[in-house]
């Protein structure tokens, strides 16, 4: 058996992934088949590549020699790829909603080195339809916004889950209830409020949570555009708002709630109009980015690494814990 570029993204993968299984989830195989495939290509190179145990896999020192080869290959097979996409598909235009730091700007760059970047900040919605109509390659959008563009006559959209994002508490630094570890929802009935505008993506989700509140007569002083907004009203008028932990900024404090709803996080893009590579580096560096950022945003980082179930698309591309 010759060994093929496929070959070599095989045995990248499971390297940098840590074991058969992250590799094969990654793949999008089922772990029998690639741990069949491995195999074959152990097979081919004359040895094991991997020692296997429980803890996952290490490098046998014939890795150690033709790993690093492999893959430097899959490394210029994609930039190869990017630079033959680039001329022809012009700018690589991705959507963010409320804001887009320069950071993931910057993240995104790096990882498509030969392609033409844009980035743009927009509504959801908006942004669902510059995907739909080609004017946005991706966007990065609340599954929410995309259920109610695939009920339109628009063409099909590609869409892979990058994190499910719990649904918190943001009050004043020294209010009573801040150094809360968690939150009742009826403990929350005595609290004034701004809520979100009934056009802003997020007023559907906080609806849900109001309603498990049970107390019609909650005192709302504002209603607010954007988590930034509702930020600012929390931190000068000493009020509660819901958002998700990545909305707040560092002069709130962010209180978990029980049972929260959950905003699945999607990376959506127009079907059969990115090349595969381009996806695959996308997906990575946003769900890449999403585990740095969130470890920026006091107590969300503790609480995604003793809740890795609710987590599992972060399997992987989250920074290792440091020791306090």
């Amino acid at each position: 058996m010759d060994i093929e570029l496929r070959h070599a993204r095989i045995v990248a993968t499971i390297d940098s992934a840590g074991s058969i299984s992250k590799g094969a989830s990654e793949l999008n195989l089922p772990q029998p088949s690639l741990t069949a495939q491995l195999r074959r290509i152990e097979r081919a190179v004359g040895g094991d590549l991997f020692i296997r145990s429980r803890a996952g896999v290490t490098r046998t020192a014939l890795g150690e020699r033709l790993i690093p080869m492999l893959s430097d290959l899959v490394k210029r097979a994609d930039e190869v790829m990017a630079a033959a996409a680039a001329p022809t598909s012009g700018p690589l235009r991705f959507g963010n909603m409320e804001w887009t730091p320069p950071t993931l700007r910057g993240a995104l760059q790096s990882a498509l080195p030969a392609v033409e970047l844009q980035t743009v900040t927009m509504d959801p919605a908006t942004a669902v339809e510059g995907v739909q109509s080609g004017t946005l390659t991706a966007a990065l959008v609340p599954s929410i916004t995309v259920a109610e563009a695939a009920e339109g006559p628009e063409p099909a959209l590609g869409k892979m889950l990058i994190v499910r994002e719990p649904v918190w508490l943001a009050l004043p630094l020294q209010h009573p209830l801040a150094g809360r570890h968690i939150l009742e929802p009826g403990e929350l009935a005595t609290l004034g409020w701004v809520r979100y505008s009934q056009d802003h993506w997020f007023h559907a989700i906080e609806r849900q949570l109001f309603a498990a509140f049970d107390h019609p007569d909650l005192e709302v002083l504002h209603r607010v555009d954007g988590h930034r907004e509702a930020m600012n009203w929390v931190r000068d008028l000493g009020v509660a708002a819901l958002t998700p932990p990545t909305g707040a900024t560092t002069d709130v404090r962010l209180v978990p709630l029980t049972g929260p709803e959950r905003v699945e996080m999607l990376l959506v893009w127009r079907s059969g109009a990115v090349p595969r590579e381009t996806l695959r580096k996308l997906v990575d560096t946003v769900r890449q980015y999403y585990g740095e950022y969130a470890r920026t945003v006091p107590g969300y980082w503790h609480w995604i690494v003793e809740h890795p179930r609710d987590f599992l698309e972060l399997n992987g591309f989250t920074p290792p814990v440091v020791p306090s």
